[in-house]
């Protein structure tokens, strides 16, 4: 499909994308997407999965404690899984397929950016303690792994849960990659990342429980 046929700026962004996704989509992801068009062997998972191996090659390095590159690796991560997207809609390559292995592959970047975020923590010399790192990574495991379940629980049953939520993984990986890089001046700061994604996720979660209760 050529690029002058699509709708304007349709292709660009999903109607459930919060502020934060959105601007990353249509100011970076947007500026790459059209230039893959032209190549007739690329296929939307192809991109998908390449988004994943940067993820979690980005965990990998911040478990090493590389903290601002772990940052840059997360983010171009980021940036590929809105063009996955971008590009399925402008090629008119959509699949239920697509969709589905999209979001089972960011639950592994989750995981490896949390993880890798907390061994980091955990390799600092004279740090927070252990056991409350391990409380707050448990609890950011969680939350992040609810709000894409509930989301998709809800869907299935019909219950609506309103607004889209800003505890999205594009803004989960937004703080995780602005944290990241301000560790070389604040060692601490992916502690900041977790606290999130420990508090944040959690409550919109147990507010969605109440919003289905009854229902």
């Amino acid at each position: 499909m050529a690029v002058e046929a699509t709708p304007p700026d349709q292709w660009k962004t999903k109607p459930t994308d919060r502020f934060i996704l959105r601007w990353i989509k249509v100011t970076l992801c947007a500026r790459i997407t059209p230039k893959l068009i032209g190549l007739q062997w690329l296929r939307p998972w192809m991109i998908t999965l390449c988004s994943t191996i940067v993820g979690v090659f980005a965990g990998v390095l911040f478990a090493l404690g590389q903290g601002f590159a772990a940052g840059i690796f997360a983010a171009f991560s980021q940036v590929l899984d809105g063009v996955d997207g971008q590009f399925s809609r402008l090629a008119g390559l959509q699949t239920k397929g697509g969709a589905f292995l999209d979001s089972v592959l960011d639950r592994y970047v989750d995981v490896a950016l949390i993880m890798g975020s907390l061994l980091y923590l955990m390799r600092l010399p004279g740090g927070v303690s252990h056991h409350l790192l391990l409380s707050v990574g448990f609890l950011a495991l969680c939350g992040s792994s609810l709000i894409s379940y509930t989301t998709a629980r809800a869907e299935s049953l019909g219950i609506p849960m309103g607004k889209p939520t800003l505890a999205s993984k594009g803004t989960r990986t937004s703080v995780i990659v602005l944290c990241a890089w301000a560790s070389p001046i604040w060692p601490l700061a992916p502690l900041l990342a977790l606290m999130y994604l420990a508090l944040h996720p959690s409550i919109v979660v147990i507010k969605r429980i109440f919003l289905a209760h009854g229902k």
